[in-house]
């Protein structure tokens, strides 16, 4: 069992920066893909970003290429995700999540915090 406690969200103008936090307990969190999800307003969850265990390797949705940074630190049990240029549309309720067998899909994720808000003004 892991637990996971997500931090960092809020109300930013359009072109600003925050950085979200994944706090987990529990098992070995440095075993765990990290993956961020969000989910807007009458939309379905969506894949933002994941991390290999090791944080060798990262994988990004397409619309957060290039403005959004995932990270961890496996000896804090926390991983990060830095949110830059933020837009609009960028607005949801953000989730961590781990997991053991998977890297892009919601469905392969073992673990999920409760989610904290992100809204972006125009």
């Amino acid at each position: 069992q892991v637990s996971l406690v997500e931090s960092g969200g809020g109300l930013v103008q359009a072109g600003g920066s925050l950085r979200l936090s994944c706090a987990a307990s529990g098992r070995t969190f440095s075993s765990y893909v990290l993956g961020w999800f969000r989910q807007a307003p009458g939309s379905d969850r969506e894949f933002v970003a994941a991390i290999t265990w090791s944080g060798d390797g990262t994988t990004y949705t397409d619309s957060v290429k290039g403005r959004f940074t995932i990270s961890r630190d496996n000896a804090r049990n926390t991983g990060y995700l830095q949110m830059n240029s933020l837009k609009p549309e960028d607005t949801a309720v953000y989730y961590c999540a781990v997991s053991s067998t998977g890297w892009t899909t919601s469905r392969a994720y073992n673990y999920w915090g409760q989610g904290t808000q992100v809204t972006v003004s125009s």
